[in-house]
């Protein structure tokens, strides 16, 4: 039995559907890029996996449970996390905090400033071997005890990375990871992944319109069009293609 399985996908906005009719399997620990023009329907698919959007039509299993509808903590609880394109850590708690709330369960978002829920986290028992293993995976652990304000954006971005997995998903989505970085931060946030992937258990499905991150990631590729599934295949045949030299890299065959 698949770890995700979507079958029939579908959600409009006001007769726009942005889903539409969208099949997808995932296995317990397969990661797959999504790659595809803005406005393809990548983010509304997030939306619909996570809860944070109500399908129109389609049904959503994960580990064997029909999720569609469910509300977000729900889905979260079951083991799907989500990076953001966009950061957002705890500003005024030092990195190694942030990873502490994220492992007792507080949101990842912090919206730029520790609110009181996750301060009244920090003090209790995280593993903090782990939360500290975590940093040292992101290249992170020298500036444990500094704020997470202080970061760099990449620094940022690899820092919610490991938050998120703090909470151990079985399924990780992450929109656009190296968005904003230099090429190498993007670099070594791509081989981050490919170490973070090959230690855990947990399935990724990764949003990314560099296609250099795309190719280095050397995992399956699906390109969406008009809220569907286009394509399914490997890098080389994906960008080959020439439906999408057209539809998304630009040209025209």
């Amino acid at each position: 039995m698949a770890l995700l399985e979507v079958k029939g996908l579908t959600r409009d906005f006001g007769g726009l559907e942005a889903v539409s009719g969208l099949d997808l399997s995932l296995e317990e620990g397969e990661i797959l890029a999504i790659v595809g023009p803005n406005g393809c329907g990548k983010t509304t698919l997030f939306n619909l996996l996570t809860g944070a959007l109500r399908p129109t039509a389609g049904s959503i299993r994960f580990a064997g449970r029909q999720i569609a509808g469910r509300p977000p903590y729900e889905i979260a609880a079951l083991g799907i996390g989500r990076k953001f394109q966009v950061p957002s850590v705890f500003s005024e708690l030092t990195l190694l905090q942030n990873l502490q709330v994220a492992f007792l369960g507080g949101s990842a978002s912090g919206g730029g400033n520790a609110s009181g829920g996750a301060r009244a986290l920090v003090g209790q028992h995280p593993d903090n071997a782990y939360c500290r293993r975590l940093l040292e995976v992101a290249g992170l652990s020298e500036k444990a005890g500094r704020p997470g304000g202080e970061l760099s954006h990449g620094e940022r971005q690899k820092l919610e990375i490991v938050m998120v997995l703090a909470g151990k998903p079985r399924l990780f989505l992450l929109d656009e990871p190296t968005a904003g970085m230099t090429m190498a931060e993007s670099e070594a946030t791509v081989a981050m992944l490919k170490e973070i992937h090959a230690g855990a258990s947990a399935a990724f499905i990764v949003i990314e319109h560099d296609m250099q991150v795309v190719r280095s990631l050397q995992a399956p590729v699906a390109v969406m069009l008009r809220g569907q599934m286009m394509l399914l295949g490997s890098y080389e045949e994906v960008s080959g293609d020439p439906r999408v030299r057209e539809a998304y890299l630009g040209q025209d065959g």
